[in-house]
């Protein structure tokens, strides 16, 4: 279970790059004003699901339940954050509006938001020591 989180995490995460990257070039961070989403959100939302990647990867090799549990608890402001954005993205997506996150391709939003669920699932029955390492 302890691995499948990871690689959940790590695929969430290569969607999630995928996405910043795309709302930074696409002009979010130089043309703020034409984004539903403040930098605060988008690099809270990115600085937390990092901080909790690199707590996992801690989690593996030094096995802490605690560890665990702790990145448990930090996908809740996580998936908050991600929930907000993607609350904030669909009403664009659906009218077509031209704002940076408009450029999103909607099987990367889907798929990240899709594995995030599974994530914070698989990091719950981890945390519970369902399924062994």
């Amino acid at each position: 279970m302890d691995i499948a989180a990871l690689v959940a995490w790590l695929v969430t995460a290569v969607g999630g790059f995928v996405m910043l990257g795309t709302w930074i070039a696409k002009g979010g961070t130089r043309e703020p004003e034409r984004s539903k989403f403040s930098t605060g959100l988008v690099f809270g939302h990115f600085a937390l699901a990092a901080a909790g990647l690199v707590l996992w990867i801690v989690y593996l090799f030094a096995g802490s339940a605690v560890l665990a549990w702790i990145a448990f608890v930090l996908l809740v402001p996580i998936a908050l954050l991600g929930f907000t954005m993607f609350a904030r993205w669909l009403p664009g997506h659906r009218s077509g509006a031209a704002a940076p996150e408009q450029h999103f391709p909607v099987v990367v939003v889907a798929a990240h938001g899709l594995v995030a669920v599974a994530t914070v699932v698989l990091v719950l029955l981890a945390a519970l020591g369902v399924g062994g390492s």
